[in-house]
């Protein structure tokens, strides 16, 4: 074999080699990256976790999945009312209508709140609160459609 072949022959070699590690390091390449995804989403998990752990120990109210999204309960009042087992906005609400010297309109409370009373829309998920808190015991809605506070 002359030298021009036997460098010809390992230049094959070489490329053979080349193409073997350039899959290879393709292949290393993407499992890499999936790591790197995987690792993210661990870290989120574990921050989840932490917080719902944090927001559990601070009393919070409690989560239900409703259609894959996570919605808020508001628990019945019972012969001990807690007002900190409700959402923030709800003890909002409650906190209006008890310092209201009578029966109070959705739009009252929603001035109070600081909402665009004038938009029907801005109302509504005020009223659909109001009436929720009334179904679990913590207001009284009227029939005219008015709510006062339970004693």
């Amino acid at each position: 074999m002359s030298e021009l072949e036997r460098i010809t022959a390992r230049r094959s070699e070489l490329d053979v080699l080349a193409e073997e590690l350039g899959k290879r390091l393709g292949e290393v390449e993407t499992e890499r990256e999936e790591l790197v995804i995987a690792e993210r989403v661990l870290l989120r998990l574990a921050e989840q976790d932490r917080a719902e752990v944090e927001a559990a120990a601070l009393v919070a109210p409690v989560k239900a999945q409703v259609a894959g999204r996570a919605v808020l309960l508001i628990p019945h009042r019972g012969d001990d009312p807690d007002e900190t087992a409700l959402p923030g906005d709800y003890r909002k609400i409650l906190a209006i209508v008890r310092a209201a010297d009578g029966p109070v309109q959705v739009r009252t409370v929603g001035e109070e709140l600081g909402l665009d009373v004038g938009l029907r829309g801005k109302l509504e998920p005020l009223q659909a609160k109001m009436t929720k808190l009334a179904d679990r015991g913590w207001l009284h809605k009227r029939p005219d459609g008015r709510f006062t506070a339970r004693r």
